[in-house]
């Protein structure tokens, strides 16, 4: 028997898991289109890991065990290359027997990245702790994933990184400065001490006002007017 889980994470669930299967097949037909040794190993990886991360998936949601989130963690192979050097043009491909490497990198990159978003806005729609965590380390997973591919196309010159004038990047940089903390330590003080003495005011105000209904409320009644008495 599965568990009970709200409307709203459900439908999100069911969305990220057609996501990740389609981003299984879609891996898989991009496979015979692959020459480059480097990117045959980093997309056999992915798709086990994937694999892997689905099946934990299913098996959380029907209460058959929930697992620890696996990690995916992207092999750091280089340093980033910034700057354009002579970019190739592109265009759409008018056959797939035309796809290439840098073609098939770019596809699993697209697709990593959707995937991130997809699950971390659904991991806010989740009530379900441990399911809300699951899925938000696969949005992480996922990113780890597109850098991997990232840092493949960086290498190979399809992913280059166009930069600013230095003097336009510092100054931009620049309008940015930390703040005080101490200063926002003392006014938070400040305002909590003038809160408290505020909480203290109505207090008192609420007291006094009380006693004077009180007052007024007395039943005087019984009490004879003076000069009555015998």
């Amino acid at each position: 028997m599965t568990a009970q889980y709200g409307a709203h994470e459900v439908m999100e669930l069911h969305e990220v898991l057609t996501d990740v299967i389609d981003g299984i097949n879609q891996f898989e037909l991009y496979r015979p289109h692959v020459t480059d040794q480097n990117l045959s190993l980093i997309m056999d990886r992915q798709i086990n890991f994937m694999t892997q991360e689905y099946n934990d998936m299913v098996q959380a949601l029907t209460q058959k065990g929930m697992t620890q989130a696996r990690q995916y963690n992207a092999p750091i192979t280089s340093q980033p290359v910034y700057g354009l050097d002579n970019p190739k043009t592109q265009s759409p491909n008018t056959s797939y027997k035309r796809l290439d490497n840098r073609d098939v990198a770019s596809g699993m990159l697209g697709c990593l990245k959707s995937s991130a978003i997809l699950k971390s806005m659904a991991s806010l729609e989740c009530a379900d702790l441990n399911l809300r965590r699951m899925v938000q380390q696969g949005s992480i997973n996922c990113s780890e994933m597109a850098y991997e591919i990232w840092q493949y196309m960086n290498q190979n010159g399809y992913y280059q990184v166009p930069t600013m004038k230095q003097m336009t990047t510092d100054t931009m940089i620049s309008t940015y400065t930390p703040t005080n903390m101490q200063n926002m330590e003392t006014q938070g003080n400040a305002y909590n001490n003038n809160f408290n003495a505020m909480s203290s005011m109505n207090n008192y105000m609420s007291s006094v006002n009380m006693n004077t209904q009180m007052d007024n409320s007395a039943d005087f009644s019984n009490i004879a007017p003076m000069g009555s008495y015998q």
